[in-house]
């Protein structure tokens, strides 16, 4: 069985065709034009589509066409209700395309569609339960029990970055205060960073990068593997939250493994043995329940792409 997998993005939209063992094939890639009408995109990307299955040679075997967007969906009518980076409200997704392509289509969270991708054919493959949590701007999640992704009420649930960690705390971007994705994303870290470089101008983190408005989400680690004070706490900090986050997803879905993703995941060990640790030190949750592994995922950027197509696959 062979799908097409495409993942939106607020900089280009990608795509491949995906075989139901996660093999991909060549892939294919149009720039986002901000301020376009979002039906102008999306005909656009059915004509591309159309082309790609041709230059392929895939006419006649492809058993849908999975997407993966940003924003809130309504997942049975495959619109797209509110994507606040992309300006798109209420866009009819599978209307249009399928006013171009005689094939099925069917969309998804885009950190549902990774997740999805992670669960089957990568860093999850092994495990019936499976939490995926991104680490980037903000903290996107996606949610496997029992080997289904699970999507909520009207396809709208999975939203792991918005539990709270710490009541009347940081500004989220939702509009609440005190979400995990404050205090857990690579903009949280690099927020923390730099206040302590502020109030430790001898801080090595001030070696490390100079320019405090260059700072990024490699600064702490690299301050803490010098032995510098406060990026360790800086770092500590992290994990305690993250951490603590964790520790709630573990006790409501008790899965099999966690996998993190994103740019702050790429720190491998100098996150994953802390974080690894803390869990065991605080029971994975509650006593005398499993052990959660938390492991980096291993499908990079083609996640997406790879999790939109499995929406076809059993």
């Amino acid at each position: 069985m062979i799908a097409i997998g495409i993942d939106i993005g607020g900089m280009s939209i990608k795509g491949a065709a995906v075989d139901s063992n996660g093999r991909v094939y060549d892939k294919f890639s149009m720039p986002f034009v901000k301020g376009e009408p979002g039906e102008d995109t999306i005909r656009k990307l059915a004509v591309l589509v159309k082309e790609y299955i041709a230059s392929q040679h895939l006419e006649g075997k492809i058993a849908g066409i999975g997407i993966g967007s940003p924003g809130t969906l309504d997942v049975d009518n495959g619109i797209v209700n509110y994507a606040n980076n992309l300006g798109w409200n209420d866009l009819p997704v599978a209307k249009i395309m399928q006013e171009t392509l005689p094939y099925p289509v069917r969309l998804t969270n885009d950190a549902n569609a990774a997740a999805l991708g992670e669960a089957k054919f990568g860093a999850g493959k092994m495990y019936e339960t499976v939490i995926m949590l991104t680490l980037g701007t903000g903290v996107g999640g996606g949610i496997i029990i029992n080997g289904k992704l699970y999507e909520g009420n009207q396809g709208k649930g999975g939203e792991l970055g918005h539990v709270v960690v710490q009541v009347d705390g940081e500004p989220c971007s939702c509009g609440r205060k005190g979400c995990f994705e404050a205090y857990s994303s690579a903009t949280a870290l690099i927020r923390e960073t730099k206040k302590a470089m502020l109030k430790n101008r001898r801080s090595l983190m001030w070696k490390i990068s100079p320019e405090i408005e260059l700072v990024g989400g490699k600064v702490v680690f690299e301050g803490a593997a010098q032995g510098d004070k406060s990026a360790i706490e800086v770092l500590n900090n992290y994990v305690k939250y993250l951490g603590e986050g964790i520790l709630n997803y573990c006790n409501i879905f008790r899965p099999n493994v966690i996998v993190l993703s994103g740019g702050i995941a790429n720190a491998g060990k100098p996150l994953f043995d802390p974080l690894n640790q803390y869990l065991k030190d605080r029971d994975y949750g509650y006593k005398r329940t499993p052990e959660v592994k938390i492991v980096p995922a291993e499908l990079g950027y083609d996640s997406g792409k790879i999790g939109a197509a499995a929406l076809f696959f059993k």
